[in-house]
């Protein structure tokens, strides 16, 4: 038996998680009818951005009836204690501010890391790339071959600064071919799936009525350049944008996938009181 299997869960706290869960799922499914840019895809990817959360709302989150997958994590330490902890089946993506120097470890450390978002540095990919290149060793020398991440490639997003504003991470929108073309040239161990960015939240605030965030237009064109540069097929590359405050007008602009945080799993602790796993007594809420 897992630690995660006979970690008791607050049925009150389960309950909450789940209804906003539910609420925000509509709410993506609604959006992406409405959008012209998706008229016969399904609706966005959801990952639920539960950094600073414990694993019990994880996997409160996880079990059916949800049966939830997608969870990302901002900290790298953070991603690994509770990969080590919770069912193999969840698909992790890192979608923090990323040093060069935690990125082989990050990659060789945990088998089901699903995406890496926010790659902005041809270091950064090459220290990815041999870093899922470890863990593949590592799974030959002990006897875990039939894992399904073997011989997969990690997926990674390039992450491009659309606001340029200078305090968040990225490439400029004109770099980001360049960097493409290196990940899909000289790290295959790595698979490009998409674009990634952060629109500045002011903008998605103060936009008119029938307007959009202008950075979800410069991905949506940026992806579009990538697309072209390295004659790829059209749809191949997804764009990843939208957050608790405006997924669904970054829905509307194409995405495929939306970060939702703070409105599934409530406000966060202060770093230093966040809580790995929370104990909760059974037979109590």
């Amino acid at each position: 038996m897992t630690s995660s299997e006979k970690m008791p869960i607050s049925p009150t706290r389960a309950t909450t998680l789940t209804t906003n869960l539910t609420t925000i799922l509509t709410r993506i499914t609604t959006a992406s009818k409405s959008a012209s840019s998706r008229p016969a895809a399904a609706p966005p990817r959801l990952i639920a951005v539960s950094k600073l959360k414990p694993i019990n709302d994880i996997l409160a989150l996880h079990n059916p009836p949800h049966s939830h997958l997608h969870f990302g994590e901002n900290y790298v330490q953070e991603l690994v204690q509770k990969a080590a902890l919770l069912p193999k089946e969840i698909r992790w993506h890192f979608i923090g501010a990323l040093q060069t120097n935690k990125c082989r470890g990050l990659a060789e450390q945990v088998g089901n890391l699903w995406c890496v978002e926010s790659v902005d540095s041809e270091k950064k990919a090459d220290q990815l790339d041999k870093g899922r290149g470890n863990l593949w060793e590592r799974a030959v020398e002990e006897g875990e071959e039939e894992e399904e991440w073997k011989d997969v490639p990690l997926r990674v997003c390039v992450q491009v600064n659309t606001s340029g504003e200078v305090e968040k991470s990225g490439v400029e929108p004109h770099d980001a071919v360049g960097l493409c073309r290196y990940i899909v040239e000289k790290c295959p161990r790595l698979k490009l799936q998409g674009l990634m960015t952060i629109g500045a939240i002011a903008r998605s605030r103060g936009v008119a009525e029938g307007k959009e965030n202008e950075d979800f237009i410069t991905l949506r064109e940026c992806r579009d350049e990538v697309v072209k540069g390295l004659g790829m097929e059209e749809g191949g590359l997804e764009l990843s944008m939208g957050m608790s405050e405006d997924f669904e007008s970054a829905i509307r602009c194409g995405s495929d996938e939306v970060r939702v945080g703070s409105t599934i799993f409530g406000e966060r602790p202060a770093k230093q009181d966040a809580k790995i796993k929370d104990e909760v007594d059974e037979g109590k809420d």
